[in-house]
């Protein structure tokens, strides 16, 4: 069974942002998560999965969305290949630097750092989506925030 484009214009349009904040986190360049969030889509479309609730749809897109663009970086093509749109809208209240110290970070630090901060998800709900221990989640969230905080200094965040 597949979805109609209907659906997917749906849910493109109630979880666009976040997947394409997502995939821009992994890929750094804004084609790749275009094509990222994309194939999330199509995905969607042919397994046409059946959720329990609009939070675990969310976490199924955020997880094969995540996927995605690690098969993205894993090619060869795309590992050297980066670009940099400075003018991305949805990136607007990132101020004084802290987003490109966030970007900065090595991705398995910046993931956790933006669906705790961004995304507003708890620890537990980090670990099932990126399939890994909470302990691990909080572990790579207080290095993440160490290396922002000396990246930044500490002036930044009294």
């Amino acid at each position: 069974m597949s979805l109609h484009s209907e659906d997917a214009g749906l849910v493109l349009r109630k979880y666009g942002d976040s997947l394409m904040k997502i995939a821009y986190t992994y890929t750094h360049n804004m084609e790749d998560a275009q094509d990222a969030v994309q194939d999330t889509l199509l995905r969607y479309m042919q397994k046409a999965p059946a959720f329990e609730s609009d939070e675990h749809e969310k976490a199924w897109l955020i997880r094969v969305t995540i996927n995605i663009c690690k098969n993205y970086l894993s090619s060869a093509y795309r590992r050297n290949c980066a670009e940099l749109d400075e003018n991305l809208k949805f990136y607007d209240s990132y101020s004084s630097g802290l987003w490109e110290a966030v970007n900065s970070l090595e991705p398995k630090y910046r993931i956790v750092i933006h669906l705790f901060y961004y995304e507003g998800y708890s620890q537990k709900e980090i670990a099932r989506i990126i399939k890994l221990t909470e302990s691990a989640v909080s572990t790579r969230l207080a290095r993440g925030r160490s290396l922002l905080k000396t990246r930044l200094g500490d002036d930044f965040f009294d």
